[in-house]
């Protein structure tokens, strides 16, 4: 029968839905659906021995890239459209895809046969254009399934695990000697690629999908059955009608079906049937594990086959679960005569798919896995797979996958976490979904909170979540993203900074600190500001020096900070290294004659304070101001009609190639709130000098520099004095003859104090910071034509 002759037979019964409605018609017609079964062979010569144009609508995807990659090696001329490129079509761009970014009508005109993802909707412009001018339009699964007709087809079908099961079961039978062609719906290193015709072997291993009911295109002679549930519920009715799906596949089996007896619809479902072998824990299974020891990244169990022991088996892939796919794997392999030492060595080498229990990050600190469970049943095997390796902490960023499966297995989300310390929960990765009111991300937390789990928290925005895990991590901890959609970017992106974090960690030793994301807002007076990107605390000036170096060959940007004041970090942050010199050698004060010399992170109220102990005067002013001696350096900070450089006598500092200098004042060019020196380079500690003076002068001078900042300066979070002081009026002043004084924007409020600070009322945003002060500025500008410039220094990006 010629293709086109059979689409137009076959062209008003397409593959439905199994609504309720589209149930009770297959009641009413129980063949109706085997009348693609007698086609499928001239479909299967279309497509295994003809060579034709086919284009494919959603060819990046992880199925259709498998299937572009087959029809490629069966000598088809391949074209295939996509939102975007990803790294598989490129590949398959060098073998020969035509790849467009665009689906366009004109795809359908230059191909004689078109195959499309479910993914795809109605309306796409190839779709619409091959129905009117009667191309042929193939689903995905159908062509695979076809494909499949012109070789011994095995199928993997399940809810879960048909990845790695798919897998390993290609492997196995590869280093068995059979030269399978296979089909995986991921990317498979051990395997080379997720699709592979080999026109050697007899055999073809694909995974099916259960997802769309195409399952039941498939005509396969061996099936394995790993677990049946109700899943994919914005596209079956029930669990009866998922079961009825695989019941026919099962029925559409010529050979062996073999099935995870320990899962209970499985069994139910498959525990009759003629030809079935059971495998599992189970005592009843024909094929049974045994003895089963999970250790770090894998498993030892023994394997008995119908009271048989057939020997000792090993996993380098983690969890129970495993386990179970992989008994399917050895019983389907020894009904096939693969001899059992052969079906165990090649089981040692396996290794995962991408994206089911990758590492991507490893070391004697940390652990970084992503994982594509996004089921409830799959979320509670892989986080006791993870648990097992026993890291001191779980800690598990998970994105639901759909709105439909987010409101039917809510309640159900809410109890498999419980092996996570720690979880984070991001919003609904929609898959082509439309959104559902009052489903979202919170839906989840909601429930895995009433269900007693307090390590729980809610980050709506998928770009932030890296930040927020990686600022909570911990030495030992393991960090477990999971989902179907695309968090393993945000892990990806937590593992390339960890390779710089643990590189810094290593300079400052185990004294120092360093975190990632650290916010800024808890190292700033005024208490805003977004995250570092490496927040790093040296307590040496050699190990300070190291990052200097580090970050010019890395060409990282680095930022010192001391305690804050004066400083106003925009919310995106500040990107590459925030050096916070702190305890060490940065803190410590020595006192010699009336010279005092301080470390960078020494406040300057404590060299004020150390002053008295010693008797020396002059120094009182530095209680009034809030910051530390690097920072009273670099703005030549100023209080009680005093400024810093007029009581240094000389500064130790790092140059741009972490070179350590000496400076005495009179090689010093300083100015007003700058000095350039300290644009460059990085204050390590400067010497002050006072005279003798008695106690009692100095209490009066510092008793006096209290009252002033009580009475003059607000008690509010703030970052000192906005504003430079104008030559003709003080900033301060300025702003309350404009009267601005407790004008606001959001939480950011001008005190009503001093007219030079801004406030924080609580929560409040630099951007809300920032626009107050521009308000500020065009109101100076409009009426007294002043332009006001900023005293505070404004750094980081917009978030």
């Amino acid at each position: 029968m010629q293709l086109v002759a059979w689409l137009a037979r076959l062209k008003n019964i397409p593959l439905m839905k199994l609504t309720p409605e589209a149930t009770a018609m297959r009641a009413d017609s129980p063949r109706k659906e085997f009348r693609r079964r007698n086609a499928l062979p001239d479909l299967s010569r279309f497509l295994t021995t003809e060579q034709h144009r086919i284009h494919l609508v959603g060819v990046a995807g992880s199925g259709m890239s498998g299937l572009a990659g087959l029809l490629i090696e069966l000598g088809h001329v391949v074209s295939g459209s996509d939102k975007g490129t990803t790294t598989e079509t490129e590949r398959l761009q060098r073998l020969g895809l035509r790849f467009h970014e665009q689906h366009l009508a004109k795809h359908a005109d230059a191909a004689d046969l078109i195959v499309f993802s479910s993914a795809i909707k109605d309306d796409n412009p190839i779709l619409l254009t091959a129905r009117s001018c009667g191309k042929p339009l193939f689903r995905r699964a159908e062509a695979v399934a076809a494909i499949m007709q012109a070789k011994r087809g095995i199928v993997i079908a399940g809810m879960h695990g048909k990845t790695t099961t798919s897998a390993m079961m290609a492997h196995v039978l590869r280093e068995g000697g059979l030269h399978p062609s296979h089909y995986v719906g991921a990317e498979i290193p051990i395997l080379g690629t997720n699709a592979y015709w080999n026109q050697r072997g007899e055999y073809f291993v694909a995974e099916g999908d259960e997802s769309d009911g195409t399952l039941r295109c498939f005509h396969p002679e061996h099936a394995v059955i790993l677990n049946i549930e109700e899943e994919h519920l914005d596209f079956y009715p029930d669990l009866a009608a998922i079961e009825e799906v695989f019941a026919q596949l099962i029925d559409q089996t010529s050979g062996s079906v073999l099935y995870n007896v320990d899962d209970p619809n499985t069994a139910r479902l498959c525990g009759k049937r003629k030809r079935a072998v059971s495998y599992g824990f189970s005592e009843q299974a024909d094929y049974r594990g045994a003895d089963v020891e999970l250790r770090n990244f894998g498993s030892s169990f023994l394997v008995v086959r119908r009271g048989e022991k057939l020997g000792q088996a090993t996993l380098n892939v983690p969890g129970e679960h495993n386990v179970h796919n992989a008994l399917g794997v050895i019983a389907l392999a020894s009904e096939l005569s693969i001899p059992f030492d052969k079906i165990t060595a090649s089981l040692r080498k396996f290794e995962h798919a991408r994206r089911r229990f990758e590492i991507k990050y490893a070391s004697d600190r940390f652990l970084l896995v992503d994982d594509y469970a996004h089921h409830p049943t799959e979320i509670r095997a892989t986080l006791r797979a993870a648990k097992s390796i026993g890291r001191r902490r779980l800690v598990t960023m998970f994105q639901p996958h759909r709105f439909s499966r987010t409101k039917a297995l809510c309640r159900e989300f809410g109890s498999a976490f419980d092996d996570a310390d720690r979880v984070m929960v991001t919003d609904v990765y929609p898959a082509s979904e439309p959104p559902i009111p009052g489903i979202t991300g919170r839906t989840i937390v909601d429930e895995i909170v009433r269900h007693a789990h307090h390590g729980v928290t809610y980050q709506p925005h998928l770009q932030s979540v890296h930040r927020e895990v990686g600022n909570m991590l911990e030495a030992g901890d393991l960090v477990l993203s999971l989902g179907a959609g695309n968090i393993h970017e945000q892990l990806e992106i937590l593992a390339a900074d960890l390779v710089i974090a643990e590189k810094l960690k290593a300079i400052v030793g185990e004294e120092g600190e360093v975190r990632l994301y650290e916010p800024l807002s808890n190292h700033t007076t005024l208490r805003v500001g977004g995250p570092a990107q490496f927040w790093v605390e040296p307590r040496t000036e050699q190990g300070f020096s190291e990052l200097i170096r580090f970050c010019r060959d890395e060409h990282l940007p680095l930022f010192v900070i001391g305690r804050g004041s004066n400083l106003l970090v925009r919310d995106g942050g500040l990107r590459g290294v925030v050096v916070h010199p702190r305890g060490g050698d940065f803190e410590k004060i020595e006192v010699a004659g009336c010279e005092i010399t301080a470390g960078a992170g020494v406040k300057l109220r404590q060299v004020a304070y150390a002053a008295r102990a010693a008797n020396i005067g002059g120094l009182e002013w530095m209680e009034g101001i809030p910051g530390t001696v690097g920072g009273g350096l670099r703005m030549n900070a100023g209080a009680m009609g005093a400024q810093t450089f007029e009581n240094v006598t000389r500064i130790r500092y790092l140059d741009a190639d972490g070179n350590s200098h000496v400076k005495n004042r009179n090689e010093l060019e300083v100015f007003y709130r700058r000095f350039p020196l300290l644009e460059k380079n990085f204050a390590v500690s400067a010497t002050f000098g006072g005279q003798p003076a008695e106690r009692g002068e100095i209490d009066t001078r510092l008793r006096e520099s209290q009252e002033k900042r009580r009475t003059t300066q607000p008690v509010a979070k703030s970052a000192g004095c906005i504003f430079k002081n104008p030559a003709t009026i003080p900033a301060g002043k300025l702003v309350d003859e404009l009267g601005l004084k407790n004008s606001r924007v959001g939480n950011a409020r001008v005190s009503r104090v001093h007219g030079n600070f801004i406030v924080n009322d609580g929560h409040a945003t630099a951007s809300e910071v920032l626009e107050l002060i521009d308000d500020i500025k065009s109101v100076a500008r409009k009426k007294r034509g002043i332009e006001l410039e900023t005293e505070v220094e404004i750094v980081g990006e917009p978030e």
